[in-house]
């Protein structure tokens, strides 16, 4: 792979001196394009990633100083280092030399020992400064990243391979910057199964494609070594801890010309060809972004995990409470795909669909306090033993408490027995005084309710628990109901009915 070499503009009205300077420069290792006037090699600048420029003072149209001038009042170009090459030799023309941001000076007619040192010297000067600059902006960049971490982080839905495509999108190479990106980074994650990635820009557009190989990342680290970052350039890759993997990236046609790598047994990334020689910054540049990553990675599990032990424990506490009672099997679990359906297609946001879906389970929670007699009795409920079983209500929100992540629990809970126009229980509350997954619960509750067997009466089919709801019986009423939940119970009864069927037993 090649590496750019440095280039150099040189700007001479006189073809001559611009054929010496060539002479010079090319045989040293240096890339040299030739330009005659000022507005020629502006314009280079602009197109090509310029070095160093060596620039003549007298020329047409536009001088030396002016050139220099313009370059440097650009906050792109201004870090490109000027030698003047001259036959003024007074000191007001090195004055306004400097004024102007010229580097330094060379008199014509110039030593060629004297030019090599000069541009070896404001070469190395000007790479440290590359490098500082670069060090800096990714301080920044860093902090700009933790800061929009921050602001759209979600552990629940984080995902690790679009986590994995943003880094890379940030590190790849792209044309019109100053320095160089990679230009191909390789990707392994094994998680379930293991995968290989092939990252590249093309047509300024990330591209990621998954790789048919077959490598195994722990030759590259040291015994007893969890993880590990590495930087190395050509000349330093020979014999290097790479030598199988470059082999292996040669077989599917992809040379290496430096390497930057974070290396561990479950995540490695491998970043390519430069353009140039790779340095500590952009090893520690990768690090960062890597461990930001893998650290967001970790919490998302956490929370994740502690997702999923609240819903196990809210499933517990409400299969607890059905002990007593003669809805047993799956009827908790239809409850909350009910609300989910309705809640859907009332517009409701994912979040409040995922958590009705989960917390409605627990409308019952109450009845873990109603006497196993009340709640298995065949015939119909005493007046004092309907009242006690209206406390089944009161004793769910009790049971629930004032926690924020079980409010919706505590509400259905709570109200799924109130009705639209009054009259339901605990409160006799109505209309929107109802919270809305409360009246969502309701028309659920009462669906499934009707589809069962109790003791006390046979199960309904569909048909006739959707006449019911939709048109009253001596129990029911549609007036029961928000007219709004109503009608698109009327809407998604189709869905009651698989849902049913589908988690029926």
């Amino acid at each position: 792979m090649f590496i750019q070499r440095p280039r150099i503009l040189c700007v001479d009205d006189e073809p001559a001196n611009l054929k010496l300077l060539e002479a010079i420069l090319v045989p040293r290792g240096y890339d040299v394009i030739m330009v005659e006037n000022g507005r020629e090699a502006i314009e280079k600048i602009k197109e090509k990633n310029i070095a160093m420029v060596l620039l003549d003072v007298m020329m047409p149209e536009i001088d030396g100083f002016e050139v220099c001038k313009m370059i440097k009042e650009n906050e792109r170009f201004r870090n490109i280092p000027i030698i003047m090459i001259t036959a003024l030799r007074s000191k007001e023309d090195r004055v306004k030399g400097i004024a102007v941001g010229v580097e330094d000076f060379i008199s014509k007619p110039f030593d060629q020992a004297e030019v090599l040192a000069r541009i070896k010297m404001l070469l190395k000067i000007k790479d440290l400064n590359d490098r500082l600059n670069f060090a800096y902006a990714n301080v920044n960049y860093l902090t700009c990243l933790g800061e929009e971490i921050i602001k759209s982080f979600n552990p629940l839905d984080f995902d690790f391979i679009s986590c994995i495509d943003s880094i890379i999108h940030r590190i790849i190479r792209h044309a019109d910057e100053m320095i160089e990106k990679p230009q191909v980074v390789i990707v392994y994650i094994s998680n379930k199964s293991c995968h290989w990635y092939k990252y590249e820009s093309l047509s300024q557009k990330l591209n990621r494609t998954l790789l048919e190989f077959d490598f195994d990342c722990g030759q590259c680290l040291p015994e007893r070594s969890s993880s590990k970052i590495v930087f190395h350039n050509e000349t330093k890759l020979v014999n290097s801890e790479f030598n199988s993997f470059i082999e292996k990236l040669k077989s599917i046609n992809i040379s290496v010309s430096n390497i930057v790598s974070y290396m561990s047994n479950e995540f490695c990334i491998f970043a390519l060809n430069y353009g140039r020689n790779v340095t500590e910054y952009d090893a520690s540049v990768l690090n960062s972004l890597v461990m930001q990553s893998l650290f967001l990675k970790s919490l998302s599990t956490q929370v994740k995990e502690t997702d999923d032990a609240f819903a196990y424990t809210v499933q517990t506490l409400a299969r607890a409470a059905e002990v007593n009672d003669e809805d047993t099997g799956n009827h908790i679990v239809r409850i909350g795909e009910y609300c989910a359906l309705l809640a859907k297609h009332f517009g409701m946001s994912e979040k409040f669909v995922n958590i009705i879906k989960l917390q409605a389970q627990m409308h019952d929670v109450g009845k873990i306090h109603i006497p196993p007699e009340i709640l298995r009795k065949p015939g119909k409920l005493m007046p004092e033993e309907f009242l006690k079983m209206t406390d089944h209500t009161i004793y769910g929100a009790k049971i629930l408490g004032d926690h924020v992540r079980l409010t919706m629990a505590k509400n259905i809970a709570l109200s799924h027995h109130e009705r639209w126009f009054g009259g339901g229980y605990p409160y006799g509350i109505r209309g929107e005084q109802i919270p809305v997954e409360g009246r969502i619960a309701s028309i659920a509750d009462q669906y499934d309710a009707l589809r069962n067997q109790r003791i006390y009466k046979l199960a309904f089919n569909h048909e006739t628990t959707y006449r019911i709801i939709t048109e009253g019986d001596e129990r029911t009423m549609p007036h029961h109901f928000d007219p709004q939940v109503l009608k698109a119970f009327k809407e998604t009864a189709s869905q009651f009915e698989e849902v049913y069927e589908k988690l029926r037993w």
